[in-house]
């Protein structure tokens, strides 16, 4: 059976990390989130998989190629304009099959429901229970069938949201060209499910195993759940009077320098330096190519490749972009002082701690102080001494 991985948007909500990569290219555990679904499709038994990119889709075409890194066959259609998960699977209606699973790319699911959801007969929708569903589309079921499907209503009648994994049809096709296009301007998945819902052929399959990666700080979540179950791989170069404790995987080109401690898990990319006096904290991930020098303390937090932290710099609950530098001294807050959850802007990331969502290229001088729920915008210039709080645009200047 052939599985279709929509990964074709933006991703407006991971804004700054996706200005310049598409969301399902962001780095969990030092991978792309889509690779992490592409490892699961395989291992489940998919062998064809059919990918719908659209923007920047170079960035997944690059990594993914033809599917040979990851033993499977994958297809490319593309989306040109973002006209809903409705339109863009009938991008690939050319490539498909009768009968095909389709996946948001922007989640994390198990073999074992992947298994699952292949293995019914007839058309099915995986199921999530979360505690606030209002951001969701929320289900009703009665059995094993789906007698309900609501689009992010303020007072949801249940708990079971659509976690964007199904088993369909061809007869899906026809029932989205003749979908009107909604408010938005868009062909809407949901509206073509009616159809199936109405004739009372949906089951309803409950997921063991899922997460939404919709927010930058949902980076944080899934990166500590993919590092679960790591274990010690040491590939690269530990000085002597280097601590390692618990899981920690410290890639190829790596050096880690005396007086060093590292808590897992933790994973140290290619030709990274660390230390010496480094201090890493656990569900830390650090991609290729940085610099986490002395002094510096990293706590919680998702680093991506060939940025600079090399001085007497502390990091906390914080996902931080490619090429970025910090200035000696400067720190990154991670706790409120009331100890309410953070906001970053008007949104709520109910957490206790969490620091900054940093794009890429983002330079800081000397002494540099970051609030909490700060997000700040490619390219943007920190001059030294500054206090930096709320959202920062890109190229921004701050004196």
């Amino acid at each position: 059976m052939q599985c279709v991985l929509l990964a074709a948007g933006m991703g407006k909500r991971m804004w700054p990390l996706t200005a310049t990569r598409p969301k399902v290219m962001i780095p969990i555990a030092n991978r792309p989130m889509l690779a992490h679904l592409v490892s699961a499709a395989a291992g489940a038994g998919f062998d064809d998989i059919v990918c719908v990119v659209g923007y920047r889709e170079e960035a997944v075409r690059s990594y993914f190629g033809k599917g040979e890194r990851c033993g499977v066959k994958i297809s490319y259609v593309v989306q040109r304009s973002q006209r809903g998960t409705g339109d863009a699977l009938l991008s690939a209606e050319h490539l498909l099959e009768d009968e095909f699973v389709l996946l948001n790319g922007d989640m994390l699911l198990s073999e074992e429901d992947l298994r699952r959801i292949s293995g019914t007969g007839g058309v099915c929708m995986g199921l999530a229970e979360v505690e606030d569903p209002k951001e969701y589309g929320v289900v009703e079921v009665e059995a094993d069938r789906i007698t309900g499907l609501y689009e992010k209503t303020p007072n949801p009648p249940t708990n079971l949201i659509n976690a964007g994994a199904y088993r369909l049809d061809a007869r899906i096709f026809g029932y989205l060209r003749t979908c009107p296009v909604s408010e938005r301007g868009e062909v809407e998945l949901t509206d073509a499910l009616q159809e199936y819902i109405r004739s009372g052929e949906l089951q309803a399959m409950l997921l063991s195993s899922w997460m939404d990666i919709g927010q930058p700080w949902n980076v944080l979540d899934a990166n500590a759940l993919c590092m679960d179950h790591m274990e010690t791989k040491v590939s690269g170069t530990v000085e002597e009077n280097v601590i390692l404790h618990g899981p920690v995987v410290v890639k190829e080109g790596a050096v880690v320098k005396s007086g060093t401690y590292i808590e897992g898990p933790c994973i140290i990319g290619e030709n990274c330096r660390i230390g010496p006096h480094a201090y890493i904290r656990g569900s830390t991930a650090i991609g290729a190519n940085c610099h986490i020098g002395h002094s510096v303390e990293v706590k919680n937090s998702v680093i991506f490749p060939n940025t600079n932290i090399p001085h007497f710099n502390y990091v906390g609950d914080s996902v931080i972009g490619s090429g970025c530098n910090l200035g000696a001294g400067t720190k990154v807050a991670n706790l409120r002082h009331d100890n309410r959850s953070v906001r970053v802007g008007s949104q709520d990331t109910k957490r206790r701690k969490f620091g900054a969502v940093i794009g890429d290229d983002v330079l800081f001088g000397i002494n540099c102080s970051v609030n909490v729920g700060a997000a700040i915008g490619r390219g943007a210039r920190i001059g030294p001494h500054s206090y930096v709080s709320g959202i920062v645009g890109e190229d921004a200047i701050i004196r």
